[in-house]
Protein backbone atom coordinates (compact mmCIF):
# COMPACT_ATOMS: atom_id res chain seq x y z
CA UNK A 1 0.00 0.00 0.00
CA UNK A 2 2.74 2.51 1.19
CA UNK A 3 4.50 1.86 -2.30
CA UNK A 4 1.24 2.09 -4.19
CA UNK A 5 1.07 5.68 -2.52
CA UNK A 6 4.66 6.49 -3.38
CA UNK A 7 4.66 5.92 -7.03
CA UNK A 8 1.32 8.27 -7.01
CA UNK A 9 3.02 11.24 -5.50
CA UNK A 10 5.73 10.70 -7.51
CA UNK A 11 3.72 10.61 -10.66
CA UNK A 12 1.87 13.52 -9.70
CA UNK A 13 4.96 15.66 -8.81
CA UNK A 14 6.10 14.14 -12.23
CA UNK A 15 3.70 15.60 -14.37
CA UNK A 16 3.59 18.74 -12.63
CA UNK A 17 7.03 19.49 -13.77
CA UNK A 18 7.11 18.06 -17.76
CA UNK A 19 3.58 20.33 -17.57
CA UNK A 20 5.54 23.10 -16.43
CA UNK A 21 8.11 22.60 -19.02
CA UNK A 22 5.28 22.93 -21.81
CA UNK A 23 4.23 26.12 -20.45
CA UNK A 24 5.89 28.86 -22.79
CA UNK A 25 6.46 29.46 -26.21
CA UNK A 26 9.14 31.29 -28.77
CA UNK A 27 10.88 34.09 -28.06
CA UNK A 28 12.95 36.20 -30.08
CA UNK A 29 15.69 38.39 -29.19
CA UNK A 30 13.47 41.64 -29.40
CA UNK A 31 10.31 39.93 -27.85
CA UNK A 32 8.44 38.52 -24.85
CA UNK A 33 5.57 36.13 -24.22
CA UNK A 34 2.64 36.65 -22.13
CA UNK A 35 1.69 34.38 -19.35
CA UNK A 36 0.64 31.71 -21.11
CA UNK A 37 3.09 31.38 -24.19
CA UNK A 38 3.34 31.64 -27.55
CA UNK A 39 5.39 32.85 -30.51
CA UNK A 40 6.89 36.27 -30.68
CA UNK A 41 8.62 37.45 -33.39
CA UNK A 42 11.39 40.07 -34.06
CA UNK A 43 9.79 43.30 -34.05
CA UNK A 44 7.09 43.89 -36.80
CA UNK A 45 6.93 47.50 -38.44
CA UNK A 46 4.29 49.99 -37.21
CA UNK A 47 1.59 50.90 -39.22
CA UNK A 48 -0.24 53.97 -39.47
CA UNK A 49 -3.97 54.31 -39.44
CA UNK A 50 -3.69 55.40 -42.53
CA UNK A 51 -2.20 52.22 -43.76
CA UNK A 52 -4.63 50.77 -41.46
CA UNK A 53 -7.61 51.54 -43.63
CA UNK A 54 -5.99 50.77 -46.55
CA UNK A 55 -5.25 46.61 -45.76
CA UNK A 56 -7.39 43.71 -47.07
CA UNK A 57 -9.54 41.88 -43.87
CA UNK A 58 -7.22 40.12 -41.83
CA UNK A 59 -4.05 41.98 -42.14
CA UNK A 60 -1.73 41.64 -39.51
CA UNK A 61 -1.38 45.66 -38.05
CA UNK A 62 0.69 47.46 -34.98
CA UNK A 63 -0.20 50.56 -34.11
CA UNK A 64 1.08 53.02 -31.61
CA UNK A 65 -0.87 55.57 -30.23
CA UNK A 66 -3.37 56.59 -27.67
CA UNK A 67 -6.79 55.26 -27.09
CA UNK A 68 -8.83 58.53 -26.44
CA UNK A 69 -12.03 57.08 -25.68
CA UNK A 70 -14.28 53.83 -25.08
CA UNK A 71 -17.35 53.99 -27.60
CA UNK A 72 -18.67 51.02 -26.66
CA UNK A 73 -18.79 47.83 -24.38
CA UNK A 74 -15.04 46.46 -25.77
CA UNK A 75 -14.70 49.23 -28.36
CA UNK A 76 -13.04 52.58 -27.87
CA UNK A 77 -11.18 54.98 -30.30
CA UNK A 78 -7.47 54.67 -31.54
CA UNK A 79 -5.60 57.75 -32.74
CA UNK A 80 -2.42 58.45 -33.88
CA UNK A 81 -0.49 61.16 -36.20
CA UNK A 82 -2.83 60.40 -38.90
CA UNK A 83 -6.06 59.88 -37.99
CA UNK A 84 -8.30 57.69 -36.07
CA UNK A 85 -9.79 54.22 -36.13
CA UNK A 86 -12.13 51.81 -33.88
CA UNK A 87 -10.33 48.89 -31.97
CA UNK A 88 -11.68 45.94 -30.47
CA UNK A 89 -10.06 44.79 -27.41
CA UNK A 90 -11.92 41.84 -25.31
CA UNK A 91 -11.50 41.99 -21.72
CA UNK A 92 -9.02 39.56 -21.03
CA UNK A 93 -6.79 41.15 -23.19
CA UNK A 94 -5.84 43.87 -20.90
CA UNK A 95 -4.16 41.53 -18.93
CA UNK A 96 -4.64 43.68 -16.01
CA UNK A 97 -2.95 46.85 -17.28
CA UNK A 98 -4.28 50.54 -16.47
CA UNK A 99 -4.24 52.76 -19.54
CA UNK A 100 -5.48 56.54 -20.07
CA UNK A 101 -5.73 58.13 -22.73
CA UNK A 102 -2.20 59.61 -21.81
CA UNK A 103 -0.42 56.66 -21.99
CA UNK A 104 0.75 55.76 -25.43
CA UNK A 105 0.02 52.05 -26.32
CA UNK A 106 1.22 49.71 -29.11
CA UNK A 107 -1.74 47.63 -30.27
CA UNK A 108 -1.47 44.48 -32.38
CA UNK A 109 -4.00 42.95 -33.72
CA UNK A 110 -5.90 42.42 -37.38
CA UNK A 111 -8.06 44.27 -39.44
CA UNK A 112 -11.98 43.05 -39.88
CA UNK A 113 -13.89 44.71 -42.26
CA UNK A 114 -17.43 44.42 -42.35
CA UNK A 115 -19.55 45.94 -45.18
CA UNK A 116 -20.20 49.43 -43.59
CA UNK A 117 -17.50 49.26 -40.64
CA UNK A 118 -13.79 48.93 -40.17
CA UNK A 119 -12.34 48.00 -36.55
CA UNK A 120 -8.61 46.14 -35.73
CA UNK A 121 -9.77 43.39 -33.35
CA UNK A 122 -6.78 43.55 -30.94
CA UNK A 123 -5.10 40.55 -29.90
CA UNK A 124 -2.27 42.10 -27.27
CA UNK A 125 -1.83 45.65 -25.57
CA UNK A 126 1.43 46.82 -24.84
CA UNK A 127 2.23 49.68 -22.95
CA UNK A 128 5.26 51.94 -24.08
CA UNK A 129 5.28 54.46 -20.77
CA UNK A 130 3.20 55.01 -18.23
Amino acid sequence: MNKTVIALVLSAASFGVLANNHAGGFVSNEGSVGPKGGFVATAQAVTTVVQAKELPDDAWVSLEGHIVKQIGKELYEFKDSTGSIAVDIDDRRWRGQVVTPETKVRLDGEIDKEWASLEVDVKRVTIINK
